[in-house]
């Protein structure tokens, strides 16, 4: 008895609070966008950049000269002396080593000057 006379009560005061509970507004706030957007963090990324940015030059170029010599190796299969294909391999790897090295140097001095 004593519950059949709770739940209209209980509706009643749903129905009434009903209102109040939608009119209130939840915010999300992502710190890690609201740091990141602030101005120091722009211009600092922005002198990271423009201070790395001959070296990223120097890795695509090298990056370009390996498609390059791939590129010259896929076309003239069959057509180069075992030494002429050697020697192109021989040139990719090197370059290929080179730019492994700066990309990981520059890197790893992205990430401690980011630190």
């Amino acid at each position: 008895m004593l519950r059949k006379s709770l739940l209209p009560a209980l509706a009643v005061c749903v129905i009434a609070l009903a209102p109040a509970a939608l009119a209130q507004k939840v915010g999300v706030i992502n710190t890690q966008r609201a740091i990141l957007e602030t101005a120091d963090i722009k211009k600092a990324s922005a002198d990271l950049q423009t201070k790395y940015k001959p070296r990223q030059d120097q890795l695509d170029k090298l990056q370009r000269e390996i498609a390059d010599l791939q590129t010259q190796l896929e076309s003239s299969a069959g057509k180069l002396s075992a030494a002429g294909q050697a020697d192109l391999e021989a040139q990719g790897q090197r370059k290929q080593r080179e730019a492994q090295r700066i990309s990981e140097d520059l890197q790893a001095d992205v990430d401690r000057e980011r630190n």
